[in-house]
């Protein structure tokens, strides 16, 4: 094979993009919906700060989030196992869109409420933790299955351009017109995504469904942990996250570390560069079977790298192997979500997404305060370093214990073979 041949193969597989109209749709309103968020990400922590003074005030945000994004994911997802899930993406899109126009609202008060924003940012993370299921349930119905490496690839790829072009913007717009106007484009966004999720085929569950109660969220809980493979993906995401996350100590490393205050936006931005570029030479996934594997070896490397980028003597060279770092967490993401895409039965599809928004988002929680002890307790490079080292020892360790997860192919695997039996007899690819 020449070299050509070899780059061409590196190329993102852009076929599930080109078969399937619904599956634009999805990944356009995802992308879509993603960068409003990341707008007003930025708008509310500063809204609070500006309106407070206080960080304890901009942490606790995140505190009153938690466990509404607990309850309503889990009990999203099982809602996502019932009603259409398509009306349910339509309806709760339409309710976010509210309760940010209220947040918008409220800014361009003269004089804004403390209290608004924190309640309508609880009612805001119900809505979208009740939502996210249904999107993640729909993915796998419309692409063929040996389309579902290519198909995660490249919904990664939309939601990292949100997370890299939607911060920047909210930045300028609170900076030139106003945090206001950063409420204004995420209701613009809401809607538009909502639209083309209105816009998509329907997609009836293929059986009986359960109604959603605490009994069905159970059931869905044993199946989950009753699968080795997909303990080992759950395992090996809350490593990364609870020993190896470095955003809360990006501020002290460019203050206190390297003096370099002006170059912070560089630090939170780096990892999303490198998921961005590995996304776009991502081809090669679609042919690599072994997923168990590239799970275990890019989530250790994104341990790697965070430890390297703790001892790096030069500003840039961190920059550098955050961006690796990046690249290695997106690599593991989008065998992480071929894995739950390929394996898990219909009827359950959306109480395990549910469970699995809950292990990428309550990870970055506890390695906040992981980071932020160690740092205050040693030092801020010490504590970057170790973490990344807990990393690799926590996934190695995750590996060793859970085998059928480290020989997970998704050509042998019984899972596997029984949803594509599943989808030839109901007439899908």
């Amino acid at each position: 094979m020449s070299w050509a041949d070899r780059l061409r193969a590196l190329r993102m597989d852009l076929t599930p993009w080109r078969a399937s109209r619904d599956f634009r749709l999805l990944l356009t309103a995802g992308a879509v919906f993603y960068f409003g968020a990341m707008v007003s990400y930025v708008a509310i922590p500063y809204q609070v700060y500006t309106l407070t003074g206080s960080n304890f005030a901009v942490g606790a945000i995140g505190l009153v989030e938690l466990v509404p994004l607990v309850v309503f994911g889990l009990y999203g997802g099982a809602l996502a196992d019932h009603v259409d899930r398509r009306k349910l993406l339509v309806g709760l899109g339409v309710a976010q869109a509210v309760l940010t126009g209220i947040l918008g609202w409220n800014a361009f008060r003269d004089e804004p409420s403390v209290w608004v924003i924190f309640v309508v940012a609880a009612f805001l993370v119900s809505a979208s933790a009740m939502q996210r299921p249904s999107r993640e349930a729909l993915l796998p119905r419309t692409v063929a299955h040996d389309q579902l490496t290519a198909a995660n690839a490249l919904g990664s790829f939309s939601i990292q351009i949100g997370v890299l072009v939607g911060p920047m913007i909210g930045g300028l717009l609170v900076a030139y017109v106003g945090i206001g106007w950063c409420f204004v484009v995420d209701v613009v966004g809401l809607l538009i995504a909502t639209l083309m999720y209105r816009l998509m085929s329907h997609y009836p569950h293929r059986a009986e469904t359960t109604p959603p109660s605490l009994e069905a969220i159970g059931e869905g809980m044993r199946y989950a942990f009753g699968r080795r493979d997909l303990l080992g993906t759950y395992f090996v995401d809350i490593a990364c996250m609870l020993m190896a996350l470095p955003v809360v100590l990006f501020p002290a490393l460019a203050e206190e570390v390297f003096e370099r205050p002006e170059l912070l936006g560089l630090l939170y931005s780096a990892e999303t560069i490198g998921a961005v570029l590995a996304t776009a030479l991502s081809g090669w996934t679609s042919h690599f079977h072994h997923h168990g594997r590239a799970i275990v070896v890019a989530a250790a490397s994104y341990g790697v790298f965070v430890a390297l980028a703790g001892l790096m003597p030069s500003f840039w060279l961190v920059v550098v192997m955050l961006a690796f770092a990046g690249a290695s967490d997106m690599i593991s993401g989008v065998f992480r979500g071929t894995v739950w895409s390929q394996t898990i039965p219909e009827a359950m599809r959306g109480r395990l997404a549910g469970i699995e928004m809950l292990s990428y988002s309550l990870g970055p929680l506890g390695g906040q305060v992981r980071a932020g002890v160690t740092a205050d307790l040693w030092t801020v490079r010490g504590a970057i370093t170790s973490g990344g080292i807990g990393c690799v020892a926590a996934v190695s360790i995750t590996a060793l214990w859970l085998r059928d997860f480290w020989s997970y192919d998704d050509r042998t695997d019984e899972h596997a073979i029984a949803e594509r039996a599943t989808r030839a007899a109901a007439g899908e690819a």
